[in-house]
């Protein structure tokens, strides 16, 4: 049995032949010592679908898969999870289905994981919940296991009551949640709607703003070297701009492309580097912001580049973390520009990768880490004008301004995080 244990949508870990290999990302960084140093677990999906994978430890870590079937993904993952609740939460950018049977389907999961969690989770442990897909988790488990510590962590964008109103589940929703000792959130703004829903009698739960940050010393920063093979590969461009983002229409990708095409009109030497990472492709609103991204991006090196020398170079997939920490090194302006974000790590990696006040960050302010990186060129995702603004301002960047970030990122990295987390919710 286990004294704390991690319930997310996903393991920590990522199928390859023969095996596993450690998934990216700062949350398993953060938390695999706490695991190890306190005999837990982590019970999650192995993403793999019909595949029934019995417990196995990794890397130090006990690891509890709960299966998903293909009727799982379809209805609960790519349907009540990321076609009704993603875009709720992120204000109606795009509208959000509402399926009974989507809401069958993601309660019947979330009663799976609730179950594999009571199994494992030793009288009196700690339980830390995570975002969206497993919502109904803390009440469930509640109901099965009253003597358990239950947290909850949302990292993504809470709404404004008005429009969770709008959800025929809202209800159950909320139950779910009032099963926590405590529920944390991104921002301040987050908590205070989620507080305008809940009240503040004793039968809701605890709640806090625990802003998620990055492990700055897991960045991979590119070597002079590479930094100066890369620039010279895309024609040592006088400024090298660059986006790094999941392909998901809630990240400004088309409005920053044509921000840069205003740039380019105005006659300035800018080369940009897009990657976007391919995301939920089985889902028509992705798909259809991946065709206006591809469009956009052939019309404007049509009319700006030349033979052997586009100006906007894009690729459509993941990279390693040593390619990603020298695009990182490389670009002299930084793009984050969606219109809602729980928070965007990018900008904190990209910092992380300037401690000497080089680069500068042009940051959506409607994006998470703008409460902490106030010192980038805010903008505003909505308004093409505001963007080419914030990029005009970059391009003659104040040092000072990105010493400043970096010495926040480095101060409040994803250790602190964790351990104020859990720290709060043992109280």
């Amino acid at each position: 049995m286990n004294e704390f244990v991690v319930v997310a949508n996903r393991l920590p870990v990522d199928r390859v032949e023969g095996g596993w290999k450690a998934s990216p990302g700062g949350l398993v960084a953060a938390l695999a010592p706490v695991l190890r140093a306190r005999a837990g677990c982590w019970v999650g999906w192995s993403g793999a679908v019909d595949e029934p994978v019995a417990p196995f430890r990794f890397d130090g870590i006990d690891l509890h898969p709960v299966t998903l079937d293909a009727q799982d993904y379809e209805e609960f993952y790519e349907g009540f999870s990321n076609s009704t609740l993603w875009p709720l939460y992120h204000d109606l950018i795009v509208a959000p289905q509402y399926n009974e049977q989507w809401w069958q389907r993601y309660r019947d999961v979330n009663v799976r994981f609730a179950r594999a969690t009571a199994e494992v989770a030793a009288q009196g442990a700690t339980v830390w919940v995570q975002d969206y897909q497993l919502q109904l988790v803390p009440g469930l488990l509640r109901e099965m296991r009253p003597d358990l510590t239950i947290g909850f962590f949302l990292h993504i964008p809470f709404p404004s009551p008005d429009l969770f109103r709008q959800l025929p589940w809202r209800e159950e929703l909320i139950g779910g949640l009032n099963g926590c000792d405590l529920v944390g959130f991104q921002r301040e703004a987050d908590e205070r709607n989620f507080r305008a829903l809940v009240g503040d009698d004793n039968n809701s739960p605890r709640s806090g703003t625990f802003p998620i940050s990055i492990d700055p010393a897991a960045v991979q920063v590119g070597s002079p070297e590479a930094v100066a093979k890369l620039r010279a590969s895309v024609g040592n461009p006088a400024a090298l701009m660059l986006g790094v983002d999941r392909m998901d229409y809630t990240k400004g990708i088309l409005q920053r492309l044509l921000a840069f095409e205003q740039l380019l009109e105005e006659g300035v030497d800018a080369t940009l580097i897009q990657l976007a990472t391919p995301s939920r492709e089985r889902i028509e609103h992705y798909r259809k912001t991946r065709r206006q991204v591809e469009e956009a991006v052939g019309r404007i090196n049509g009319r700006f580049g030349s033979v052997g020398r586009p100006v906007i170079h894009y690729m459509h997939r993941g990279v390693s973390k040593q390619e990603l920490g020298t695009f990182y090194a490389a670009a002299d302006v930084m793009l984050v520009t969606p219109f809602k974000d729980g928070m965007n790590l990018v900008a904190k990696e990209y910092v992380a990768c300037h401690p000497d006040g080089d680069g500068a960050l042009v940051l959506s302010e409607f994006a998470g880490a703008a409460v902490e990186l106030h010192d980038a060129y805010l903008c505003n995702p909505f308004e093409g004008a505001s963007i080419l603004r914030a990029m005009r301002e970059a391009l003659d960047p104040d040092p000072e301004r990105m010493r400043r970030m970096y010495a926040r990122v480095l101060g409040h990295d994803v250790h602190r995080w964790a351990a104020e987390f859990l720290q709060e919710v043992a109280r």
